[in-house]
């Protein structure tokens, strides 16, 4: 009867801190139970980067049933890769941002934690503005040096433009809600991705094939509604982040650039966009090497399979995101035990929610993979990608924990050191060498992608058991 009671209680307790994770209600995060800081980070950022990578899936989703599929996939997919390299300044800078946020709201200062999330937008603005003109100018250019064939740069040069015009918006997006991440808020970064994805998949099907009034754009239609979708998801977080209604106060004199804490947050974004840079390179090349190798259909079911891949492993990332905020307000309070106690924890969830990823890949891999493309070719390029890459997803997830709580505590150079080795000095040769050396083709890519993480894993875990992330200053 005890017991009973008991369990019934800790259900309770679940869905209770379930609902509140969900409505955003704000925790100090320093000291209540760390399992309960967790839960209420961890459910609403799990969600948030879930939904970021619906955004590829569903224009993978709709643009898959054109007309020449080959082309318009293998254009979301390459396009995908080279705005890694916009995700990477991004999410370098919304590392950034949380860092600087976390450690000023466990400071209990939050104005100063209003005024650090300021003048990183202040830098974002700066950064876009060449990307967007290179962008929208190279577009086609930029589809034939990704190794897509001529008809295929063709088809997708207008798709290019219209994503890397909107660079800005992309970057806001990430930016804003490593904000409110740093602040402990998670559910608001969570709204505006479901609400900028909403927005994408009413969209997506009304411009990619017309609808009434609105005539069909075809694989142009993905980019339109995307962008819209998106910016939709900027305007709510801007709502939020100037009504006051959450811990960080934003005051009109906080966009006045502060050039000491411009360069503040610069020396710990520049390693955090390099580490990211790193990773999106070695990814560009791989998607590159598998175009040459595979031609067509090849270079359309590695993306397939990685658009699938990322969906699931975004809430990962998100899982790992908690760790990020835990470790900085931690850390900002002067309880750097507890902060790796978090990290310790995190780690266990983020391998548990991976195996049965894992599962669902090697038992349903071809059914998730003909969802999105009809043609025999592509499927069973992805399916042997998504079977090959599977099998180092518990890894994946403990490398994810750890590099975040490096990032939160401010130590970026750290996972960029390790990302060096691990992506630029181990996987970029070995696939290589398997895919052209060794004559494997795209199967030696993927490969050369799980072999690689467990190394960066390990680099990782050794560095951070050592306990120098603890003493950053930020």
């Amino acid at each position: 009867m005890e017991q009973s009671i008991q369990k019934r209680g800790r259900a309770y307790d679940f869905w209770t801190i379930l609902k509140e994770s969900l409505q955003g209600k704000e925790a100090d995060l320093t000291s209540i139970s760390i399992n309960r800081a967790i839960i209420l980070l961890a459910i609403p950022m799990m969600l948030e980067m879930a939904m970021e990578s619906v955004f590829a899936l569903v224009d993978l989703y709709f643009v898959g049933h054109l007309k020449n599929s080959s082309h318009a996939i293998q254009t979301v997919g390459l396009t995908e890769s080279v705005l890694t390299i916009i995700y990477s300044l991004a999410i370098g800078m919304s590392m950034a941002a949380t860092a600087v946020v976390a450690r000023r709201v466990g400071e209990k200062n939050p104005e100063a934690a209003g005024k650090a999330g300021m003048q990183t937008i202040i830098i974002a603005f700066v950064v876009n503005l060449l990307i967007s003109v290179v962008g929208f100018i190279f577009a086609r250019d930029i589809l034939l040096i990704m190794g897509a064939s001529a008809e295929t740069a063709d088809h997708g040069t207008n798709f290019v433009r219209i994503m890397m015009g909107g660079s800005l918006i992309i970057m806001l997006l990430f930016l804003i809600n490593g904000i409110f991440r740093g602040a402990g808020n998670a559910a608001i970064a969570m709204r505006s991705l479901w609400l900028a994805n909403i927005i994408n998949i009413i969209l997506c099907p009304v411009f990619i094939n017309g609808f009434g009034p609105v005539p069909a754009f075809g694989l142009t239609g993905a980019a339109i509604a995307t962008s819209i979708g998106r910016t939709t998801g900027v305007i709510y977080q801007a709502y939020n982040l100037f009504n006051g209604k959450n811990v960080l106060k934003i005051r009109l004199t906080h966009f006045i650039p502060d050039l000491s804490q411009i360069s503040a947050i610069i020396k710990i974004a520049a390693p955090a966009i390099l580490q990211f840079v790193i990773a999106s390179c070695s990814w560009i090349f791989l998607a590159q090497l598998v175009a040459t190798t595979g031609g067509d259909h090849g270079s359309a079911g590695y993306q397939t399979a990685l658009r699938l891949m990322m969906f699931f492993m975004l809430p990962a990332w998100g899982l790992s995101n908690a760790a990020a905020t835990l470790v900085g307000q931690n850390l900002g309070a002067h309880h750097p035990d507890r902060a790796q106690q978090a990290v310790y924890q995190t780690m266990k969830y983020a391998m548990i929610f991976m195996a049965v990823v894992m599962i669902l890949f090697l038992a349903l891999g071809r059914v998730f993979a003909g969802f999105f493309t009809p043609d025999a070719r592509i499927r069973e390029v992805a399916v042997t990608a998504l079977h090959i890459l599977s099998i180092g997803f518990i890894i994946y997830g403990c490398g994810m924990v750890l590099n975040s709580a490096f990032n939160g505590a401010g130590d970026t150079w750290t996972p960029t050191k390790v990302n060096v080795f691990g992506f630029w000095l181990f996987q970029i040769p070995l696939a290589w060498l398997l895919a052209k050396y060794f004559d494997i083709g795209p199967k030696g890519v993927f490969i050369a992608i799980p072999a690689s993480e467990v190394c960066i894993t390990i680099a990782a875990f050794l560095i951070f058991r050592k306990g120098n992330w603890k003493r950053v200053k930020v």
